[in-house]
């Protein structure tokens, strides 16, 4: 398979890229490093990296960025002036335009793999917004699971913090049970060579 995999020099990417590489063409991809630019809060930069990575079998995003902060701190405001609005312009638009626009470079039967994790439905203080985030990622996929044409398939990965970012979030996860990042890429390996859509694979 020919795969573009967003967000490849990430923890998390690194991790996907080493486990599909074994047995597929795998295309890195990133905001500042990769053989192909991405920024997915520009629509005009999706379009352009997927044009450039040509006909796919498999889109995946390892990639998104969300505001870890109290809830006191965020105040009622407008789109651009939210605290949120880092995580739904990053994570949750910029995964849902890539799905979108993938649509016209994936092979029939293809597939799009997104990334959200545990606080969709475990949440911790500092993060709202990244509950909000996951839970409207994975709300998309589910939708978009019984529309997508061509037998295209759409699945979503939620991992649990992973052990090698504890150095950083320890404080945000006490009391999780952290997952290796090469144990959460065997969920991107089920999503792209498996046969399922509308999944949320659960890395608990």
């Amino acid at each position: 398979m020919r795969i573009l995999l967003v967000g490849a020099s990430g923890t998390l990417g690194r991790a996907v890229g080493t486990e599909l590489s074994q047995r597929h063409e795998v295309i890195a991809a990133g905001r500042n490093s990769g053989s192909i630019r991405i920024d997915l809060t520009d629509v005009a930069s999706i379009q352009s990296a997927l044009k450039q990575a040509g006909e796919l079998d498999a889109v995946i995003s390892a990639a998104g960025k969300v505001t870890f902060a109290p809830l006191a701190e965020f105040k009622p405001a407008s789109y651009g002036e939210s605290l949120h609005t880092l995580g739904i312009s990053d994570k949750l638009l910029g995964q849902v335009n890539l799905a979108l626009a993938a649509r016209d470079y994936l092979r029939d039967g293809g597939s799009i793999t997104l990334t959200t994790g545990i606080l969709s439905e475990q949440p911790i203080v500092a993060g709202s917004s990244a509950s909000l985030v996951n839970g409207a990622v994975e709300a998309f996929v589910r939708a978009a699971a019984i529309e997508l044409p061509r037998g295209l398939r759409i699945n979503v990965v939620s991992p649990n913090v992973l052990t090698e970012a504890m150095p950083s979030y320890a404080p945000f996860f006490r009391g999780f049970e952290p997952v290796s990042a090469a144990r959460a890429a065997l969920a991107f390996s089920r999503s792209v060579e498996g046969a399922q859509t509308g999944q949320v694979y659960k890395v608990f």
